[in-house]
C-alpha cells in the first residue's frame, strides 16, 4: 500500500519532471533529448552476463571509475552498463570510457518503467552509487532476482533527518537491497536506524579515496601551466555555485591588490551555467575568458595563442577537464562550501598535493574535512573577505604543498582499499570466484 501511493504521487508529480527537464534544456539543450530513456525505452541489450551500475551525474561517474576499470579487468567476459540522470553525467561516461560501456539514461521510478527497464537492459548485478534510494526500482529488481548494491553510501545529517521522516517508505525499500556498502561506521549505524538489517550493511570505506593520480592528467597539467605562466600565482575554484561566484571573485579581486598578476580559473559545477559566470566575471571588472572558445576538448591551445593577461579570468566550461587544470594551479578552493550545498570532494586536489580552502558548508564530507582540518591539511574560511585574506597570505608566504606533510600521504594510504574490498563483495554476490 505505501509503494502504491508513492507512486500515484510520483505519477502526478511526472508530467512536472519532465517540464522541468524542458526548462533545464534552455541553459543545456541535451535535457530536451532521449526523453524515451526516462520512460524505460533503452535498447534491447544482448544476453550476457552484465553489471549495471548507475551514477546521478558527473561526481559519482568519476568516483565509480576505478571500481569500474578494475571490473573491466577482473571479467572481460561481462558487459558494463552505465546509467545516469543528468546529460553532464553521460557525457562523463562518455568522456572516460568512449564505447567500451553501455549508456543511457535511468528512468523515472514508475513500476512499468522500470520493469521495462530491467527487462530490455538484463543486468546480472547492480550497483548503484552512494545514496539513491528508489522504492520501485528495488522492488522491481527484488522480484527479478537481481542482486543490488547500494556503493559508497552515505547519510548526512540533513538526508538522515529527511528520511527519518519518511521511514514508512524508506525501511522496506532497503530491506530489499542485497548489501549496502557504507562509507564509515556513522553511516553504517545510520542505515540500521532507517530499517535495513545490521546483516545487510558493511562499512567498506569511501571510494573517493581510490581516485587515481593519472600521469595523462599531470602532463595536460603541465602543458596548461606552460601556457597560462609559470611566473605567477594561479588558483582554481572548482565546483562552485550560484552565490558562491561572486564571493569568489570578491577574493580574486582582493588577491589582485597584492598579486597583479594573478589568474583565476573558475570552473562551475554545472557548465551550463557559463554564460551567467562570465557575465559575473565581467561585473566584477575583471576579463572573462571561456575554456570552451580556445579549442575542443582535450586539446590545449593554438600554438601563439598569448596568455590570459592582467585581470583575467578563464572561466572552465568543459567536462573532463578539472583534475588537469587542478594541476595546473598553485592552490585550489573546493566550492559548494560558500553557500549551503554541502561541499564537494576535496580529495581530488589534495591526490595532486594542493593545498586547499574550503567554504565552512561542508556536510557532504564532514568526517573527510574534520581529519584533514586535524591534520592541518586544509584552510576553512566563511567569507570572501576570509577567502582574499587566506589567497594573499598563501602567495605571499609561499604555498606549502600537502606532500610535504607525510602525514596527509599516510592518512591517505591508510583509507585506500574500499573498490578493492567492494569488488570482492559483489562478485561474492554474483556468484563469482574472489
Amino acid at each position: 500500500m505505501t509503494r502504491l501511493l508513492y507512486s500515484a504521487l510520483l505519477l502526478l508529480l511526472t508530467p512536472l519532471a519532465l517540464l522541468r527537464l524542458w526548462l533545464r534544456g534552455r541553459g543545456n539543450p541535451d535535457y530536451r533529448k532521449r526523453w524515451g530513456e526516462r520512460l524505460g525505452f533503452v535498447p534491447l541489450r544482448p544476453k550476457r552476463q552484465r553489471l549495471w551500475l548507475h551514477a546521478v551525474s558527473v561526481g559519482e561517474t568519476i568516483a565509480a571509475a576505478p571500481l569500474l576499470r578494475a571490473w573491466q579487468a577482473a571479467h572481460p567476459d561481462w558487459a558494463l552498463l552505465v546509467t545516469t540522470t543528468t546529460p553532464t553525467g553521460s557525457a562523463q561516461v562518455r568522456r572516460l570510457f568512449g564505447d567500451s560501456v553501455e549508456h543511457c539514461y535511468l528512468p523515472f521510478d514508475l513500476p512499468w518503467l522500470v520493469a521495462r527497464f530491467l527487462r530490455r537492459s538484463r543486468p546480472s548485478l547492480a550497483i548503484v552509487m552512494e545514496t539513491e534510494i528508489w522504492p520501485n526500482l528495488y522492488a522491481c529488481a527484488q522480484q527479478r532476482g537481481l542482486p543490488l548494491v547500494m556503493a559508497n553510501a552515505r547519510l548526512s545529517d540533513k538526508s538522515f533527518k529527511a528520511y527519518r521522516r519518511l521511514r514508512w517508505l524508506v525501511a522496506p525499500t532497503l530491506q530489499r537491497v542485497a548489501l549496502i556498502a557504507a562509507r564509515g561506521r556513522e553511516d553504517a549505524e545510520r542505515f540500521v536506524a532507517l530499517g535495513a538489517a545490521a546483516g545487510q550493511v558493511e562499512a567498506l570505506g569511501n571510494l573517493k579515496f581510490d581516485l587515481e593520480r593519472s600521469p595523462q592528467v599531470v602532463a595536460a597539467g603541465r602543458a596548461w601551466r606552460d601556457w597560462l605562466g609559470q611566473g605567477r600565482p594561479v588558483w582554481i575554484a572548482a565546483s562552485t555555485h550560484p552565490g558562491e561566484e561572486e564571493q569568489v571573485l570578491a577574493a580574486h579581486r582582493l588577491l589582485l591588490e597584492q598579486q597583479p598578476q594573478a589568474l583565476l580559473l573558475l570552473a562551475p559545477r554545472h557548465p551550463e551555467r557559463a554564460e551567467a559566470v562570465l557575465a559575473l566575471v565581467q561585473a566584477a571588472g575583471l576579463q572573462p575568458l571561456r575554456r570552451s572558445g580556445l579549442g575542443p576538448v582535450p586539446q590545449l591551445p593554438p600554438l601563439g595563442l598569448p596568455a590570459p593577461g592582467t585581470g583575467a579570468v578563464l572561466v572552465v566550461d568543459t567536462l573532463g577537464e578539472l583534475m588537469a587544470f587542478y594541476s595546473a594551479s598553485d592552490l585550489a578552493y573546493v566550492g559548494g562550501s560558500l553557500v549551503a550545498n554541502g561541499g564537494h570532494n576535496p580529495l581530488e586536489p589534495l591526490v595532486l598535493d594542493l593545498p586547499v580552502l574550503s567554504g565552512p558548508q561542508v556536510f557532504n564530507f564532514r568526517e573527510v574535512y574534520a581529519e584533514l582540518q586535524a591534520l592541518d591539511a586544509v584552510t576553512l574560511v566563511d567569507s570572501a573577505q576570509a577567502l582574499g585574506q587566506a589567497l594573499v597570505s598563501a602567495f605571499e608566504q609561499g604555498v606549502p604543498s600537502p606532500a610535504a606533510n607525510p602525514a596527509v600521504a599516510s592518512w591517505m594510504r591508510q583509507n585506500q582499499g574500499s573498490t578493492a574490498r567492494l569488488i570482492t563483495r559483489a562478485q561474492q554476490l554474483a556468484g563469482l570466484s574472489a
